[in-house]
């Protein structure tokens, strides 16, 4: 059957909607039945954004029967294969469920979903058994060591590591460089520190501290919802934002507020070409499909940053242009990007806000 899913784009301004539209065998997701109150949802072999949507819906048609179960069991026994969207669909469901009063148990992990869960710390937040049968208390299960599963070329590829490894270093010595008259500028204009710390999400939604020169007052994280936000769909953009420092709109105009991100590209959690890496709130409010953003390693620079990045306010375009990227992506696809985002950061109407 086609099945489609429709639902309004959390946090947009608008009716926009988004349709995805997938074959789908109505035995996917099989449902049986130990006892009454004991729903057994078998998860096929790959848990993609094409199983995940069906996923997200099978489970709520279970929820809304007339009686609701008392906790439900997740077959994970076939699963080898589970991407940024199974992840989306997973903490979906475990919300939903948790808003209900039921319990949700996974069983029979395999090791490559293992090693995601042990990855992103989901494996600390849900109830997982590794036995086909019921126990009154879940057995533990230790994180593995086996390699997560590949959502996308580019995050295996040692080339593109390679490179990242020595763009990093580069960049961290301009940093260095740099740093001085950086530092003596943001403590002139404004009180407070001179880095900027905050949590991002990364591959798989796997969290991270990112790090960037301060740019904003130091309550700029308090004052937040008290700014318009005028971009559509799940990120925040405000052209005139009164948080930003005149100092920090001569760094972000650079670029310049972003050279500390160097370290995350040289500790692996970030690449000098990707996504843009977006918040936990901003995730919070992703379809399922808009997960897919998350199957490559988030960037210092990518299509959205080179595409008049502070032009794009709506986050369906953002999403676009990251599918765009992971759609086109080769070792010399990044080098042109690099060697485009160099050019715009000396133009004079670049800069980001």
């Amino acid at each position: 059957m086609i099945y489609k899913e429709k639902e309004s784009l959390a946090g947009a301004n608008c009716g926009d909607r988004m349709v995805v539209e997938s074959e789908m065998p109505e035995n996917q997701f099989k449902i049986r039945f130990v006892d009454k109150d004991a729903p057994i949802m078998q998860i096929p072999p790959r848990l993609t954004v094409v199983e995940a949507v069906a996923f997200k819906q099978q489970y709520q048609d279970l929820l809304a029967q007339s009686k609701i179960p008392t906790h439900i069991v997740l077959d994970f026994e076939a699963t080898r294969f589970i991407d940024s969207s199974g992840i989306g669909a997973l903490v979906n469901n475990l919300k939903t469920s948790q808003e209900q009063g039921l319990k949700l148990i996974l069983r029979n992990v395999q090791s490559p979903v293992m090693a995601v869960f042990a990855m992103t710390g989901l494996d600390q937040v849900l109830t997982i058994e590794q036995t086909t049968f019921p126990t009154t208390h879940p057995q533990p299960v230790e994180a593995t060591s086996v390699v997560p599963p590949e959502t996308h070329p580019s995050v295996s590829s040692w080339v593109k590591r390679t490179i990242d490894i020595v763009g990093s270093l580069v960049g961290l010595g301009i940093t260095g460089l740099l740093l001085l008259p950086i530092t003596i500028a943001i403590k002139t204009d404004s009180p407070g520190p001179i880095l900027f710390c905050q949590v991002r999400c990364g591959w798989l939604g796997r969290r991270f501290r990112i790090w960037k020169f301060r740019s904003m007052c130091t309550d700029a994280e308090k004052l937040k919802a008290s700014i318009p936000n005028q971009a559509k769909g799940a990120f925040f953009k405000n052209e005139n934002d009164p948080r930003i420092t005149k100092v920090g709109r001569f760094l972000r105009r650079t670029s310049l507020d972003e050279l500390p991100q160097f370290w995350n590209v040289l500790k692996g959690e970030m690449s000098l070409v990707g996504t843009r890496p977006p918040t936990p709130a901003e995730v919070e409010k992703y379809m399922i499909p808009q997960w897919q953003r998350l199957d490559v390693k988030p960037g210092m620079t990518g299509e959205w940053q080179v595409n008049g990045r502070s032009k794009v306010k709506d986050f369906e375009d953002v999403i676009k242009l990251d599918l765009l990227y992971q759609e086109n992506w080769s070792l010399w696809y990044d080098i042109k990007l690099i060697l485009k985002t160099i050019w715009i950061v000396f133009h004079k109407d670049s800069g980001a806000v």
